[in-house]
């Protein structure tokens, strides 16, 4: 598995009103599929965690997400 890209977004938390950073990894396989793992940033214990399979046009669409749309696939 290889990573591709990774990048970290800036988020208020609607509950708390407190600053955080969510972590976004594109992965790609050996079989060619791309693998997204999404964290909210916790601590492990408590942290919101998804991977989510996407196929090579997803891939591309998280990789030319401009600014203000990145984090859409937490949706």
């Amino acid at each position: 598995m290889q990573m591709i890209s990774s990048r970290a977004i800036d988020f208020i938390d609607a509950q708390s009103l407190t600053s955080g950073e969510a972590l976004e990894v594109l992965f790609r396989d050996g079989d060619g599929c791309f693998l997204l793992y999404l964290s909210d940033g916790e601590c492990a214990s408590a942290a919101q965690e998804r991977v989510l399979l996407l196929d090579l046009r997803e891939a591309l669409i998280w990789l030319n997400e401009p600014a203000q749309e990145q984090g859409s696939f937490w949706e």
